[in-house]
């Protein structure tokens, strides 16, 4: 299943997309919010609506977290790239709701930085409460779905300040979207596993990289975070960048683009 969130006679909704004449378009209303279905989508109460193309509807971010958790430095090469060492476990940070942006929304660069940069990454969403779950539990029980996320920094900040708060935490600097997939990929919990991650800036490539070398997986992931604080449904962890990552400007176009997922597309302008 592949579903977003737009806006649709002056209300939010939920959106199911499906292929229709060769063009994705959202094709029924999720009556019941996708966060609220505790890992069955099956179960979910629709209404069919007269097809709209992906393309021409008012997207939303098409997660509503409690929380944004990310991870840092889980590529070796991105962390290399900035002169840091591996991570001997899990670093996470945490970005604000706030942040989130919409698909084709404008990243907006603060006056107070010199310096801000695009992080290409593969979004997990919750779909069920978890909270210190058992070491034989198997952890993608408790994904709902996967989705395209552009970790945006305030570079210059993020060195000075030391920690990551303010550098992570600008309005708009969590572009989301555009979809949600809540099956047919398996980013790294099978041997051999991955999914690719790209990020383009005005159609040049930047980062190619994929989820096969995490250095740590996601059901590792996954359970660090959930020995110290509770998921919930919606709530959305950013699995790190691959190398690459570099400057924008005002103008310049991001797209972030993952297998089987889609591609995130955001500009950027002067605040």
């Amino acid at each position: 299943m592949r579903y977003c969130r737009f806006q649709f006679n002056g209300q939010a909704q939920y959106g199911l997309v499906e292929s229709v004449a060769g063009r994705d378009s959202i094709v029924r209303i999720l009556v019941t919010p996708p966060e609220e279905a505790d890992g069955d989508m099956e179960s979910l109460r629709t209404r069919r609506i007269e097809a709209i193309a992906l393309e021409e509807a008012a997207l939303l971010p098409p997660v509503r977290p409690s929380k944004i958790v990310c991870v840092g430095r889980n590529y070796k090469e991105h962390a290399a790239e900035l002169g840091n060492e591996v991570p001997k476990e899990p670093l996470i940070f945490f970005k604000p709701p706030s942040a989130l942006l919409s698909p084709g929304g404008v990243v907006r660069r603060p006056k107070s930085s010199q310096r801000v940069d695009f992080e290409g990454e593969l979004g997990v969403v919750i779909g069920k409460t978890c909270f210190q779950p058992a070491a034989d539990v198997d952890i993608r029980q408790f994904i709902l779905g996967y989705t395209c996320v552009n970790d945006v920094t305030a570079r210059d900040l993020q060195k000075t300040d030391g920690q990551w708060t303010r550098a992570k935490g600008f309005d708009t600097f969590c572009p989301v979207g555009p979809v949600v997939v809540t099956e047919g990929i398996d980013p790294s919990f099978a041997a051999g596993a991955g999914i690719g991650v790209e990020t383009r800036v005005n159609g040049e490539v930047r980062q190619q990289g994929n989820t096969r070398d995490f250095i740590f997986s996601l059901a590792t992931v996954i359970r660090y975070i959930a020995q110290a604080m509770t998921l919930y449904p919606g709530d959305l962890i950013p699995t790190g960048t691959p190398a690459g990552v570099g400057p924008v400007v005002a103008g310049d176009v991001m797209e972030v683009a993952i297998e089987g997922v889609g591609t995130l597309k955001n500009s950027v302008a002067d605040e």
